[in-house]
């Protein structure tokens, strides 16, 4: 089976990867793409080929299409996804979701009315580490759990060479939700929601150093998540110099202590009160429909039954989404 698959929104640099994972697959062909920047539509054909469109509406138009990838703006992925579930595709949409809870909650609505997949892909997923370690902490190896932390952190999109569209938008209040936080806040709120659920409250703070002079909102931002006899931790920076403690994260139990490295081949370690200091674990092999987003989205498409990974979940991603809505709330005030 081919997939024919349409690319709403150019402006997330995530997407060039996530485009030529997708045609590794050998189960998908391009149909097209649309953003309204000419210079990213051509930069799209030139490396794929295919239909541009700077409108949405004549990408959406296209009578073969199965399904969409979306990676625009989180304001502008609301209004795609319904869109696009209304003709009944199929939607793979960049983290965190949505700029607003009213957006996400409108884009879970579109996919249970119209029957259709829809995935929200966080690259931190695809790191086997992570995911065996969700996977111990659920099984009780840890015991009761009693904090999750995890930090994202950067010195910033411009600084780390993201495009100018990128950067536009992640800038922009309306378009991002907030700054810092809505961008990287939202890795931890989504792990916290599959590990803990649901929190009884969240406390926040925001920070702009002044580093950025060109930003008016945060680069600096922790969440701090209460449940009953449990906390959540998610930090967020795009000022940190060197990548000493960044996409670190720990899972702490009654009976143990997880450790993860980041990226493609870090480690995870258990400490116990037999082993203090830790000693990594072997981590398990992935199978196909983890080894990518793409892999994990196609294969959603073609098996109603299958189940996507929690993170992946929309209804999971919606209540992460009510996380970050009630922090962007705390930092504004604050």
């Amino acid at each position: 089976m081919t997939h024919k698959i349409g690319v709403l929104g150019l402006h997330h640099d995530h997407v060039w990867g996530n485009l030529e994972e997708l045609l590794r697959t050998g189960k998908a062909e391009l149909v097209g793409a649309a953003d309204p920047n000419i210079e990213l539509l051509e930069k799209y054909q030139g490396q794929f080929g295919g239909q541009i469109f700077e409108n949405y509406d004549d990408l959406l138009a296209q009578e073969d299409l199965t399904a969409v990838y979306l990676f625009a703006s989180n304001k502008a992925c609301e209004d795609l996804a319904v869109k696009a579930a209304s003709r009944g595709l199929h939607c793979l949409v960049e983290k965190p979701m949505a700029a607003s809870l009213e957006g996400a909650q409108k884009m879970l609505e579109a996919a249970r009315q119209n029957g259709i997949r829809l995935m929200i892909n966080w690259p931190f997923l695809w790191w086997p580490q992570l995911r065996f370690a969700i996977d111990l902490a659920k099984s009780g190896r840890i015991g009761d759990l009693w904090q999750v932390r995890y930090r994202a952190a950067h010195q910033g999109p411009v600084e780390l060479g993201c495009s100018k569209y990128f950067c536009e938008w992640l800038y922009d209040k309306e378009l991002n939700g907030a700054g810092a936080m809505m961008d990287y806040c939202c890795y931890g709120a989504a792990l916290c929601q599959v590990l803990l659920g649901s929190p009884t409250s969240v406390h926040g703070v925001g920070l702009n150093t002044g580093t950025k002079p060109d930003l008016t909102l945060e680069d600096n931002a922790v969440l701090i998540l209460k449940y009953p006899g449990a906390l959540g931790v998610t930090e967020a920076s795009w000022t940190q110099i060197g990548k000493l403690t960044a996409y670190n994260t720990s899972i702490y139990g009654t009976t143990g202590t997880l450790y993860m490295e980041p990226d493609h081949g870090g480690k995870i370690w258990l400490a116990t009160a037999e082993d203090e200091a830790g000693s990594p674990l072997e981590i398990p092999e992935t199978p196909w429909h983890f080894e990518t987003a793409s892999n994990h989205f196609l294969t959603a498409i073609e098996d109603p039954a299958f189940e996507l990974h929690p993170l992946c979940d929309p209804e999971i991603c919606c209540d992460a989404q009510a996380i970050l809505h009630v922090g962007a709330e705390v930092i504004q005030e604050d």
